[in-house]
């Protein structure tokens, strides 16, 4: 049954992502969930989009600002274009977006039912339901801005959409998924990033229940004089997107249980600092990637002369695919794979993240012909960094790290949005 995993704070960040780190956030994202589907199969991939925290870590390890706001519609994006391009390989796609392509996800989900034989009505309530619940029924200051709809071709589907607070300069992000749904009034939520700004009016909770009965009281009185009442004591509200109409409203008899589970607060503060990172983690990665020796997984590889920064990065990626969702409690740790745009905690180091790209996409092809090695050693650089960690007490020179980064960010090709470093 699935429940809020947490939630996180996510400041607004203006501005847009450069091609050359839209398109390598493509590869490199495609890349993941194709492993994970070979892995794992299509129901982990909604599983994962529909956790928040691993979703923010993948936004990290794919070269984004790792606490903001951008990193849900970048990622989605990003997604989107790789995935859909593979569509019938994969068995998914997505629908919707930002803005105005979140009001065309109906229709694109009708086209999908027209094609698959799956009920394109039912998917459009469904979607409907999805964000009538978090922009009416979840009352929290947010407006919901960006609408994703995940499908699989066996009808599971994944929901991530995101609101706006002008006012506090904050978004929430919402994550919902079809797995063991029975209602979208049962515990519906998979998790909640976003900042609590204060009372919440949550008509999905269990304690509401004297509420709802109140409303349906209402809807019985007299319009013009619910219309008075109602202009005494509230302001307008604020407009809602034409996607999310009153057609599909929750059942007012029905009970929607949000419960709290794992939460994580994303800092104004734009830097990566020593306090967001799990330091012993950060601290195995390194010691996988640098003192351990290269040559014991080039081979495997089949990257001769792969160096240590890239081992580095790899091992991050390795744990996105084949970590458990204790691992993703520090999203910025993900960030020391391939930097962020804004140059956060450093640049974006092109040619380590081009070869993550050529080393992954390459052990993925070797696995489709049967030949494993390459994932295996993936497998096995995720499983020492984890060792290390738990035996050695490794905790990284938080510092020294970011020094090594920025000093050797022209040899390994940095940029920001702002140009190369």
């Amino acid at each position: 049954m699935p429940k809020r995993t947490g939630y996180a704070d996510l400041p607004l960040h203006h501005g847009t992502v450069p091609r050359w780190l839209a398109d390598r956030m493509m590869q490199l994202g495609t890349l993941i969930i194709e492993s994970l589907l070979i892995q794992y199969g299509k129901k982990e991939v909604l599983r994962r989009l529909s956790d928040p925290l691993w979703f923010q870590s993948l936004g990290a390890v794919l070269g984004m600002d790792w606490h903001s706001s951008g990193i849900t519609t970048s990622v989605m994006y990003a997604l989107k274009r790789g995935i859909n391009a593979r569509a019938r390989a994969f068995g998914l796609c997505i629908c919707g977006g930002r803005g105005i392509y979140s009001r065309q996800t109906p229709d694109q989900l009708l086209y999908l039912g027209e094609k698959t034989g799956m009920d394109g009505e039912a998917l459009v309530r469904t979607s409907k339901l999805c964000a009538k619940v978090d922009n009416t029924a979840v009352q929290d200051g947010f407006q919901l801005y960006q609408h994703n709809f995940i499908l699989s071709a066996e009808g599971d589907w994944a929901v991530v959409q995101q609101g706006m607070n002008a006012q506090t300069k904050t978004a929430r992000r919402y994550h919902w998924c079809s797995e063991s749904i029975k209602t979208f009034v049962d515990a519906p939520h998979t998790g909640i990033t976003g900042e609590n700004k204060g009372l919440i009016l949550n008509l999905t909770d269990s304690t509401a229940s004297k509420t709802r009965e109140a409303i349906l009281s209402l809807a019985t009185e007299s319009p013009v004089r619910v219309m008075n009442e109602i202009k005494k004591v509230i302001s307008p509200p604020a407009p809602q997107l034409e996607l999310f109409d009153t057609e599909s409203q929750p059942s007012p008899e029905d009970n929607i249980i949000i419960e709290t589970g794992r939460n994580i607060v994303m800092p104004a503060h734009h830097d990566v600092r020593k306090e967001d990172v799990d330091l012993k983690r950060l601290g195995g990665v390194l010691v996988t990637a640098y003192e351990s020796n290269p040559q014991d997984f080039e081979s495997l590889l089949l990257t001769p002369g792969l160096g240590s920064r890239t081992l580095q990065s790899l091992t991050l990626v390795s744990e996105v695919i084949y970590g458990t969702p204790s691992r993703f409690t520090d999203p910025a740790r993900f960030s020391f794979a391939h930097g962020g745009k804004d140059g956060h905690p450093f640049p974006v180091p092109c040619h380590i993240y081009d070869e993550s790209i050529r080393i992954l996409g390459d052990s993925i092809e070797k696995s489709k012909l049967g030949y494993n090695d390459k994932s295996e050693c993936l497998k096995r650089l995720h499983r020492t960094a984890l060792a290390i960690e738990e035996n050695c007490e490794p905790e990284a020179d938080f510092d020294k790290t970011l020094e090594r980064e920025r000093n050797l960010s022209h040899e390994w090709g940095g940029r920001t949005c702002s140009g190369e470093i």
